[in-house]
């Protein structure tokens, strides 16, 4: 699934910053536990940079976890949407870097965690992981995660995605024969691998704001992205009435040195 790097991405994202921001999922709890778990680096008091961070969905709960946090993202309208989210719910500005995780202006030895939440499959498999080991201290990890649909847990899902397949260009995901987590294991010396399930109960609005957030989605002309959102929001109203989905997830977690 390493998709690699595209010219203008931060535009590309930049783009549904605001639909990003509303209707992507966080991170369970348990995401946090295990990542330190693995990683041997507690959060309270760690310095973490978080690459690819977005909005700011693994930087605010980093930062209420007790981390210190630089942000680094090439899209600056990303990038100001977690600038004024951050300091609305803590009242403290976070440190937000425009950059891009291939060649971070960062000093050598910074940090104790990397983090790539659903982000280092944009960035150069190579380059990326040489620039997290630079700025790492001796015994920082790297972490990558990625929040995902568990389709196969759901019929309603399987079909969902399977019809997203169908009408976008450019769909990458669960109903492609080809999909795979990234390749970030093969990157680095994995400490440990984990799959972490659990369950988002959602509203069908949210979820199609999380659906417009997808760089797949992106990528089609305004119209036709309405279009499809509306087809997608008819058949998950006659099938789920009350207005709410319970959606499986699956954490990929992998924690390297």
């Amino acid at each position: 699934m390493n998709m690699g790097p595209i010219k203008d991405l931060g535009r590309v994202f930049d783009r549904v910053a605001d639909a990003y921001d509303a209707g992507r999922p966080t991170y369970p709890d348990e995401v946090y536990r295990a990542l330190s778990e693995a990683s041997g680096v507690e959060l309270e008091g760690a310095t973490t940079v978080d690459i690819g961070a977005g909005t700011g969905i693994m930087t605010r709960a980093l930062r209420a976890r007790g981390s210190q946090v630089i942000a680094v993202d090439p899209g600056g309208e990303m990038l100001a949407k977690l600038v004024e989210r951050t300091a609305d719910e803590e009242g403290t500005p976070v440190a937000a870097v425009l950059a891009d995780g291939n060649a971070l202006p960062l000093a050598d030895g910074v940090a104790d965690l990397v983090t790539y939440a659903q982000s280092w499959h944009w960035l150069d498999p190579v380059s990326s992981i040489a620039e997290a080991r630079r700025v790492l201290r001796p015994e920082g990890a790297i972490v990558g995660c990625w929040n995902l649909n568990h389709a196969a847990q759901a019929d309603w899902l399987a079909a969902y995605e399977a019809r997203l397949a169908a009408e976008v260009p450019s769909y990458y995901g669960p109903a492609v024969e080809e999909w795979s987590v990234p390749p970030i294991a093969s990157a680095f010396e994995v400490i440990e691998e984990r799959w972490i399930p659990w369950t988002r109960l959602v509203g069908i609005e949210d979820f199609l704001l999380g659906l417009r957030s997808h760089s797949y989605m992106a990528a089609l002309s305004p119209r036709r992205a309405d279009e499809l959102v509306e087809r997608r929001r008819g058949e998950l109203r006659d099938a789920f009435p009350e207005g709410v989905l319970s959606v499986p997830m699956r954490v990929y977690l992998a924690v390297g040195r």
